[in-house]
């Protein structure tokens, strides 16, 4: 049994990730795996409130751009339970990080989150009676198809939400699987607030690998 917890030493650990995207989903999924932990996935807060009508997570993560909302709504949400999960706000805009942590989020992790280890660290010290060790610098290489659905999905957004509240939202989820993916030029756009019309053409672009690969 010891030596089952060393190698994962987050056995019996279910985590709730509210996440919208299935590339960065995937990551966690793996990285859970190695760590032992049960992972399951809410990708609205709609959903995630479903999740919580039937069970209690150990640990939720939750993202904080959503397609029905912002994360921080949840983490409050969170924090005012008894019993209260453990709460990790995730995004790739690092300057949320103060309305993720006054919200009541235990910590903040920047995406992308592509490696066991910073996980790793913040889950074990959330849970310091369990002693297990994950090696330092593994990384996780997500299926890539989970990125390229990820794409379409934000093709079919902008061709559906309208006004600027629909297109601040596809312009942030695109952010966000540009900095998972490392695509430099991507995100250089998205955080430009490009046009409707120039974000659907880089998605398009990279679709039809026309545009740079993923991941350059």
């Amino acid at each position: 049994m010891a030596e089952e917890m060393a190698d994962l030493p987050l056995r019996g650990v279910t985590i709730l990730a509210v996440e919208d995207s299935r590339f960065a989903s995937e990551s966690l999924r793996l990285i859970c795996r190695r760590l032992g932990a049960r992972l399951r996935r809410a990708e609205s807060l709609e959903t995630a409130g479903a999740h919580l009508r039937l069970y209690r997570p150990d640990v939720a993560i939750v993202d904080l751009g959503l397609p029905d909302g912002s994360g921080e709504e949840l983490i409050r949400d969170l924090s005012a339970r008894n019993p209260r999960p453990a709460v990790i706000a995730i995004s790739g805009d690092g300057d949320r990080r103060g309305a993720a942590l006054a919200a009541g989020a235990d910590a903040f992790l920047e995406k992308p989150i592509a490696g066991v280890t910073d996980l790793a660290f913040l889950l074990r010290r959330l849970f310091p009676e369990r002693a297990g060790k994950v090696t330092s610098g593994e990384g996780v290489v997500p299926d890539r198809l989970a990125l390229r659905d990820d794409l379409v999905h934000a093709v079919d957004l902008l061709d559906h939400l309208p006004g600027p509240e629909g297109e601040a939202y596809v312009a942030g989820f695109v952010h966000g699987l540009a900095v998972d993916s490392g695509d430099k030029a991507l995100v250089e756009l998205s955080s430009a607030h490009a046009d409707k019309a120039s974000l659907r053409a880089a998605i398009l672009a990279r679709l039809t690998n026309s545009g740079p690969a993923f991941g350059d």
